[in-house]
C-alpha cells in the first residue's frame, strides 16, 4: 500500500471522528457550526502540511535517484573509454 493512502486514511479518519464527536456533543448550534469550521481548518492545515512533506520527500528522492543515476553513467562513460584505450593498444 501507498504511503500516501495510508496517510490519506489516517487523515480521513481522524476527519470523520472529530465531526462525529463535534455533532453528538451536546452544544448550541452556532457554537458546533464554530467548533466544525475550526477541525476543518485545522485539518486542512495537517493535510496540505503532509502532502508538502511528502512532496519534499520525493523531491529528496528524485533528486538522489538522478544524481546516483548520473554517477553511474559517468562511471560507465569512463569504463568504456578505458576499454577503447586498452583494444587500441
Amino acid at each position: 500500500m501507498k504511503a500516501s493512502n495510508i496517510v490519506l486514511g489516517i487523515v480521513g479518519g481522524l476527519a470523520a471522528g472529530a465531526v462525529l464527536g463535534i455533532l453528538f456533543a451536546p452544544d448550541k448550534g452556532s457554537n458546533t457550526r464554530k467548533k466544525i469550521a475550526k477541525k476543518s481548518s485545522d485539518l486542512k492545515d495537517n493535510v496540505k502540511d503532509s502532502f508538502n512533506d511528502f512532496i519534499s520527500n520525493v523531491e529528496d528522492k528524485y533528486k538522489d535517484l538522478t544524481s546516483k543515476a548520473s554517477e553511474t553513467v559517468d562511471d560507465l562513460s569512463d569504463n568504456i573509454e578505458k576499454m577503447n584505450k586498452e583494444l587500441k593498444r
